[in-house]
């Protein structure tokens, strides 16, 4: 055991919107050298009831965070990282130790529903908490430094945690951070592809080429669970007035896939060329929409990073047990500054039977049945010019005729 101490910095924008800047803690011994270091991005979503229905509520880690009872470790003790913050609510992550290198073992968070500023008019009171035994790191090397841009969602009863912008090392030797770094396999490098220079204008179409659809899909042990057919085209903002746009298509070839899923709530990754993009769907009543859209780019102008997105989106809506599906290209507004648009859209993220698709509910954009009463109208209308046409022409004739006899 020792006595810790440390640092906590957190900025973040706005409740369920992507954090911009990292949580940087420090835990240290009892000689103050740091034994944990740790900088991360953290988001929650937590399902709770309250007397009229249920309730999702997504929120980040608070400016206040204290490492209290957090535990350096040697080889023989785990090593403890434990954040506490607001009124009853913590979060901890356990390490283990061999002689070659340390991993994550369980990722526990408490939450308290006496708190009515983050989960007002709740039904149960007092702190709830779960464990995710996840190894999260999995195994690093001794005196290395684990890294991952790419986000990890970990899901138990009612919560769903997301984690990206991750910089762990555990059981620091001498209080000296190591040079040496193990990447995350999602943050593997693909082949680059030079994005799109274009002025984005949303009454006319993009100058890009339209991308190509990929098919993606993400499995619960060996099930299927969710399933998405899209192409996809991001249109981010280079300048604060928003008059300079850079336009990239995602490239299924180049993509690596990763994701979860539960009764309540599914997510898909994508790391295509280093550029991160994150969809969140979750369950409303009888149906499911999109709720959440993430993106995060390391270099993007000048090596310069962007990171954006919205928690509060209500996309795709649908009933449970079908797809939903849009053929034609939809624009999706994020934010002010990420525009997404998609193309040749199938999604099923719940209730995914044998694999494939169930019966699609397709987008108004699609909807042909509402050009008819514009045909027919059309028609009609042509008839009627027709007939009058005819009427004046027969009338002009007639007159015509009297006038020679």
């Amino acid at each position: 055991m020792c006595c810790c101490g440390g640092l906590a910095l957190l900025y973040l924008l706005a409740l369920g919107f992507l954090q911009s800047r990292a949580l940087q803690v420090e835990v240290k011994d009892d000689a103050n050298k740091t034994c944990i270091y740790a900088t991360l991005m953290v988001n929650f979503t937590v399902s709770y009831e309250t007397n009229a229905s249920e309730k999702n509520m997504s929120f980040t880690l608070p400016n206040d965070v204290t490492l209290d009872k957090s535990i350096c470790g040697n080889e023989s003790v785990g090593s403890l990282l434990w954040l506490h913050f607001g009124s009853g609510h913590s979060w901890s992550l356990n390490f283990t130790r061999n002689a070659t290198a340390y991993r994550g073992s369980a990722i526990k968070f408490t939450y308290n529903l006496s708190d009515s500023n983050l989960f007002p008019d709740a039904k149960r009171n007092g702190t709830i908490t779960t464990v995710s035994n996840v190894e999260l790191p999995p195994p690093v090397p001794l005196n290395t430094m684990y890294t991952c841009n790419s986000e990890d969602v970990v899901i138990a009863t009612d919560v769903v945690q997301r984690l990206w912008g991750v910089r762990l090392q555990a059981f620091v030797v001498n209080g000296t951070l190591s040079s040496n770094a193990s990447q995350c396999e999602a943050d593997a490098p693909v082949t680059p592809v030079v994005p799109v220079s274009t002025t984005y204008t949303p009454t006319a179409a993009p100058t890009i080429d339209e991308p190509i659809t990929g098919n993606y899909s993400i499995s619960s042990g060996s099930l299927v669970c969710l399933l998405a057919t899209m192409g996809l085209q991001l249109n981010v903002s280079q300048t604060s007035n928003k008059t300079s746009w850079i336009t990239i298509n995602i490239d299924p070839s180049n993509t690596y896939v990763t994701g979860t899923c539960d009764n309540k709530t599914a997510t898909l990754r994508l790391n295509s060329s280093n550029r991160f993009l994150s969809f969140v769907f979750v369950v409303r009543n009888s149906n499911f929409y999109l709720k959440e859209v993430n993106v995060s780019l390391p270099s993007f102008v000048n090596g310069s990073a962007f990171s954006d997105g919205n928690g509060n989106l209500s996309y795709w809506e649908t009933s449970l047990g079908s797809s939903y599906m849009c053929h034609s290209e939809q624009r999706l507004q994020i934010t002010d500054a990420f525009l997404l648009n998609t193309f040749n859209l199938r999604v099923q993220p719940f209730r995914v039977t044998s694999g494939k698709f169930s019966t699609a509910q397709e987008c108004s954009l699609d909807d042909d049945t509402i050009l008819i009463p514009i045909i027919v109208g059309a028609a009609l209308a042509g008839l009627i010019v027709i007939i009058v046409l005819a009427y004046i022409i027969g009338r002009r004739k007639s007159y015509a005729g009297y006038q020679t006899l």
